[in-house]
């Protein structure tokens, strides 16, 4: 969920990080709830998952690729030489304690490696149990949330703080007159977080929203939380927090929640698809992994068109909202700088033509300009001009 804007018909995105930049997303928790297990099911890079504080310091990284049926059934028909899935890039981020903001535990470095992701996925437990400890000393998810909540408020306050105090002193010494609209956006932002309120959940006109994103707040960034249960509640999806947790996340940010199981996802792992399928039909499951993917990109604003054929079948990763010359980029600095128009093959239509030149005869082949807002899953070619573009 992004910051809101007042006037609900902009098209703007909002904190989705720099053009061309790879866009990271990192799995926040206190420790012990699950992180670097989850990281593992992931990745599979079998990184440490132990029963103590801060068993990840650096965070772990990896770029999972981002399932997605279409991009197979483009595999199956065009049977090219190379394939390039989509990914996103996820961090598994040391455990935050009460006081981080401070510098307790890992502090400033962990809210360090918060700063460097582009949206977070917010873990907590519903599990119990004596091997498995916790920090807080007990098991209550919802404190839990709000330490997480609290610590990434304290810590954008002090920055705010301290931007609000330099921009007075420009404004009130006349030192540069276009100061003063910062400072009054700075004021409300300071405000908000000293209400205790996330940034993204606040009301934002384009302008403040335009400079939000020079700031990359930490309450700013979009988020999706994760529910950790045992193998045995995720079977029966029964545990007396989830209904709990629902209702305070959905007043707090109205963002995603998944319940999962760890446990469960471990176990499955290294199974195969017919082991799977028969652990899944009896227990009645699934599992989330699939879903867990897939929403954390969209969770900041990612999408992807493709270019097809017999040499290459490829997913290009763009923010939603990129117009066709932005996108024609992504391939090649040239095609932006020489872009001509491009050749728009929606998705929908070539799922039920499952042919190019077949889509060409029957209309459904767009040629767009540099206005066109490219769409998820858009086949798409490019014409620009070689010689503009500085290509011979």
């Amino acid at each position: 969920m992004a910051p809101k804007k007042q006037d609900a018909a902009a098209a703007k995105t909002v904190l989705l990080g720099r053009p061309g930049s790879s866009l990271k997303i990192g799995i926040v928790g206190l420790p012990n709830v699950g992180k670097s297990t989850f990281f593992n099911i992931l990745s599979k890079k079998g990184v440490p998952a132990e029963n103590r504080p801060f068993c990840t310091i650096d965070p772990n990284t990896a770029d999972i690729n981002i399932p997605d049926e279409r991009f197979d059934k483009l595999v199956r028909i065009h049977k090219p030489a190379s394939v390039v899935p989509a990914q996103v890039h996820i961090r598994d981020i040391a455990g935050l304690v009460r006081g981080a903001s401070n510098g307790e535990g890992l502090g400033n470095a962990f809210l360090s490696n918060i700063s460097e992701c582009d949206g977070i996925i917010h873990m907590v437990r519903v599990f119990d149990g004596e091997d498995i400890t916790h920090v807080e000393g007990d098991l209550d998810p919802i404190r839990d949330l709000e330490i997480i909540f609290s610590e990434l408020v304290l810590k954008d306050l002090q920055v705010v703080d301290q931007l609000v105090d330099k921009l007075t002193a420009i404004v009130n010494r006349g030192m540069d007159k276009t100061k003063k609209g910062d400072l009054e956006i700075m004021i409300k932002v300071q405000q908000v977080l000293r209400d205790g309120q996330q940034i993204r959940c606040a009301q934002w006109n384009n302008k403040e929203i335009d400079f939000l994103n020079t700031l990359q707040l930490l309450t700013a960034k979009p988020a999706m939380f994760l529910v950790n249960m045992t193998e045995k509640d995720y079977f029966r999806q029964r545990n007396k927090y989830l209904a709990k947790l629902k209702e305070w996340i959905d007043s707090k940010t109205g963002e995603t929640m998944i319940p999962f199981s760890a446990e469960f996802e471990a176990s499955i792992l290294n199974m195969t698809p017919e082991q799977l399928d028969e652990v899944c039909k009896e227990n009645k499951t699934k599992s989330m992994i699939t879903r867990i993917i897939t929403t954390a990109y969209h969770t900041i604003n990612l999408i992807h068109f493709f270019t097809a054929g017999t040499d290459e079948v490829k997913c290009w990763t763009i923010q939603k909202g990129y117009k066709a010359p932005q996108a024609a980029g992504r391939i090649h600095t040239d095609m932006e700088k020489g872009f001509i128009c491009a050749e728009v093959i929606h998705w929908e239509d070539f799922d039920k033509l499952e042919n190019e030149a077949a889509c060409r005869d029957e209309g459904k082949q767009h040629q767009e300009g540099r206005n066109y807002d490219v769409l998820d899953g858009d086949i798409i070619f490019f014409k620009f001009n070689a010689a503009k573009g500085g290509k011979k």
